[in-house]
Order: C-alpha cells, then structure tokens, then sequence
C-alpha cells in the first residue's frame, strides 16, 4: 500500500490488520518528514475503512524508534531554517494518534525514545518486551519533552512522569508496565504470533490476554517512595533543595544526573509537566508547540545536539549554566501565544 515515505516507513494490510513498520534500522528507525507524512495518510484511510479493523506499528532493527532526526534538524537551524513545518506536522500526527478511534497497537521492542514514544504511547495499546527500553531524555540535549510528553508523563502516578522528565532517565518494560504507560508486557518470542492472532481476529484485548507476560518493577520501594516525595515539590527550586538535603545514595546520584542539563530545559519542563496535568491533549500539543518555536531560536538545543552528536561525548556549556541564573520571566516567554503561528489541529 503506498502511503508515501520510499523505504523509511511500510504499509500492509493482513486480515483485519493495517500494519505499519518503521524501516530505518541502520537510523536506529529515527523519525523523518515523509514518514510522519506517511503515516497520517494511512491513518486517515484506515479510520474509515471498514475491513480494517486494528492498527498494528512495528519496527525493523534492534531500535523501536529512537527519536526525531535531530541531526537534520541541527543542520537546518544552525542555517537559520528550522523545520518548524516538519515539528508542526509531528505534533498534529500525535494528536491524531490520540483520538484515532480504532484500537492501536505498538509492538516495541528495544529503544524507544523521544518522537517514537510520541507514534506509540498515544495509542489505545502500547505492547513492549523485554527488549524495550523507554526514554524521554530531551533535557539532556537542551530540548523537552515534547511529542504530547506533557500530556502523557503527568498521568503517571508517584511523580514518576516528572521524574522522568527531569532526569531523562531510562527505564525498561517492568517499571513501564507498572507506571502505566505500558498496557501490556509480552516475551519478544511472542511477537510473530501475536501479530498474526491480530490480523486473523483485529481484537486486540483478548489476544493480549493470552500473550500476557507479567514484568517486574526495576525501580525499588524506596526509590519509588522518594520520588513521590522528592517531585511532588511546587517548584523546581523545592525540588532541587530536597534532592540536596536528602542524602540518601539515590537523591545524590538523581541530583547529580539534573545538574548534567540544561538548566533552562528543566525550568521549562517542570512549568510544561506540571501545566499538562490539566489540559486536554490538544492543548498540551499547542502548548509544546509554542515553546518548540522559542527553543528553535534559542541556544541550548543546538549545543545539547553539538556535544551529544558531532562532538561526541564533549560536555555541553549551557547559557544560563547554573539553575539559580535562569530568568523567570525568559521561561514565561516560551508559553507565550504565537498569535496567527498557533498550531493548526
């Protein structure tokens, strides 16, 4: 089925199933132009098609999908020409992810991270293995949880979404599961069969009982319980102050990890996870539509992607370097309306 995007991303229709696979694997599946093209297409068809009745996503390679094609993107910005329309097409496919009204089902089996945790968590099944590991590592490399992160990370109980955002700590399938951003946990081995069940039957909730395999929580009792009371914090500085007067082995190794980003992502992060919690889905994209306009022309985002990417393994040098320099009201100016630039759903 030709849905557009050459060979980064295929389109099969099997029984009952739509199935679309990220073929990218030597680019770790990361995430291009014509594929979000690509896939709001076929998503638009298959709504209102009749004999189609699940959406399965799948991957090619070792890597789910490891994020936008950021180097791309650096490119373009550093010559003045953000892909502002690439970012604006991804943020309305999330969206249309979220309310596509048929069962959607991602098989995620290895790294998924960044702009492929915003094609997968949005839907109605979010399905990982063993393999899987979950990331939303943005304030790392001077950026934020973008693709709906501020829609999906404040639901997850404990304050272990805004842990997540402020560390870009990774986790694996168990904690997934148990935070509830997986719905179901599966062995790798299970894939093949449990796709074609999909096809033969397009109900996903019965066939996923049988393929079922429970996962253990990686993160301990008493990391989680610190988290809950370390992040529940009204402020970033609060939550810095308790991670700093908490001497356990856990709150120095998680303070030292934030004091790593970029203390401008982390002030705007906190503002965006803690604003998401009670705003629609729409609303949470136009807001992550309005700061990624701000950080397109900032600094950070582009030295986040020099250090991690062409300097490999160099330390960034963030502009303002410490916490306690960021200007409130510089943050202020990231959610601000774009007037007539809003984003169009």
């Amino acid at each position: 089925m030709d849905f557009g995007g050459d060979d980064e991303i295929r389109f099969e229709r099997s029984g009952a199933a739509g199935i679309v696979t990220l073929t990218r694997p030597k680019a770790l599946n990361a995430l291009t132009h014509k594929m979000v093209l690509a896939l709001s297409r076929a998503l638009a068809a298959w709504q209102v098609d009749r004999d189609v009745a699940v959406v399965v996503l799948k991957a090619e390679g070792r890597a789910f999908c490891a994020g936008g094609d950021i180097l791309k993107v650096y490119e373009a910005g550093r010559f003045g020409n953000a892909p502002v329309d690439f970012f604006a097409d991804e943020y309305r496919l999330n969206a249309q992810i979220a309310r596509f009204p048929k069962p959607y089902v991602s098989l995620i089996d290895g790294i998924v991270m960044g702009g492929g945790v915003g094609l997968s968590f949005h839907g109605s099944h979010r399905v990982l293995t063993e393999n899987a590991q979950f990331a939303m590592p943005e304030v790392g490399i001077g950026f934020f949880p973008d693709v709906g992160g501020s829609h999906l990370l404040p639901d997850l109980g404990g304050y272990f979404g805004m842990y997540l955002a402020l560390t870009g700590n990774r986790i694996r399938y168990g904690d997934a599961l148990w935070s509830g951003l997986a719905t179901h946990t599966i062995s790798a081995d299970g894939q093949i069969g449990l796709l074609e069940r999909l096809c033969e039957t397009g109900e996903p909730e019965a066939v996923l009982r049988n393929f079922f395999r429970p996962a253990k929580r990686e993160t301990e009792r008493d990391a989680l319980e610190a988290i809950a009371l370390l992040f529940s914090k009204p402020t970033l500085g609060d939550v810095i102050q308790s991670l700093e007067a908490d001497k356990s082995e856990f709150a120095v190794k998680t303070l030292a990890t934030m004091l790593t980003r970029s203390p401008t992502s982390l002030s705007v992060t906190f503002r965006q996870i803690r604003a998401g919690l009670t705003m629609s889905m729409d609303d949470c994209m136009r807001m992550e539509f309005r700061i990624l306009n701000r950080m397109l022309v900032g600094r950070d985002f582009y030295e986040g992607i020099r250090a991690a990417l062409i300097d490999k393994g160099s330390t960034p040098q963030w502009q303002p370097t410490r916490l306690a320099d960021v200007d409130p009201v510089e943050i202020d100016r990231y959610f601000e309306t774009l007037g007539d630039g809003e984003l169009a759903l």
